[in-house]
């Protein structure tokens, strides 16, 4: 049975794994499209966000898709729009809507740098739970997270007790690679309990 700190070395790896393969798509969209994506709000954002995570949810529940992009496709997608949405969040309102590739990259890095960053720590407190959730427990994490920065956003960006929209795009994209790990390298019980 691992131990809950080999299980964090292998969070890691994991991690850096699919999220290279997530930048080397987003490096590729960026070098076909440019920064096209600089345009959107950020409730657009959001909303982009939604439309792949509820139709996560409609192919989990339908088993049955008529479109050619699988469930890993549309994780992927929300963690670039995550980082899209944090880049946009955080860019100063007169940047450029044309940024170079390496801008473009070193962004990308900086905020997955935060993001993963987070993970390790609450992993750190959490002690791995979601490795125990289902796939689509993730899914609806990433749903409830989306209408949190929905009533956020309808909110002037404005809230009492809670974190801001940052932490819940963080959360999201943790959530999205959660579920491209645990799809990517399912464990049988089996297997985790030798």
């Amino acid at each position: 049975m691992k131990t809950n700190g080999e299980n964090m070395i292998n969070t890691a790896e994991e991690y850096d794994t699919i999220i290279t393969q997530c930048q080397n798509l987003f490096l590729k969209k960026a070098a076909d499209y440019g920064t096209a994506w600089r345009i959107m709000r950020l409730p657009s954002i959001t909303d982009q966000i939604f439309i792949k995570a509820q139709r996560i949810r409609t192919i989990e529940e339908n088993k049955i898709s008529l479109v050619a992009d699988d469930i890993p496709s549309e994780y992927i997608g929300i963690i670039n729009y995550c980082i899209i949405a944090m880049i946009q969040l955080e860019l100063p309102a007169d940047a450029s809507e044309n940024l170079p590739i390496n801008t473009v990259k070193a962004l990308y890095d900086q905020y997955v740098k935060e993001t993963k960053e987070l993970m390790l720590s609450k992993n750190h407190d959490y002690g791995e739970a979601w490795r125990d959730l289902r796939i689509n427990s993730l899914t609806d994490l990433i749903l409830m997270k989306i209408f949190r920065v929905k009533q956020i956003e309808d909110n002037s960006g404005k809230t009492l007790a809670s974190e801001g929209v940052k932490a819940n795009y963080q959360d999201m994209l943790n959530y999205a690679v959660f579920a491209l790990i645990k799809l990517t390298y399912p464990i049988s019980e089996e297997a985790e309990n030798s």
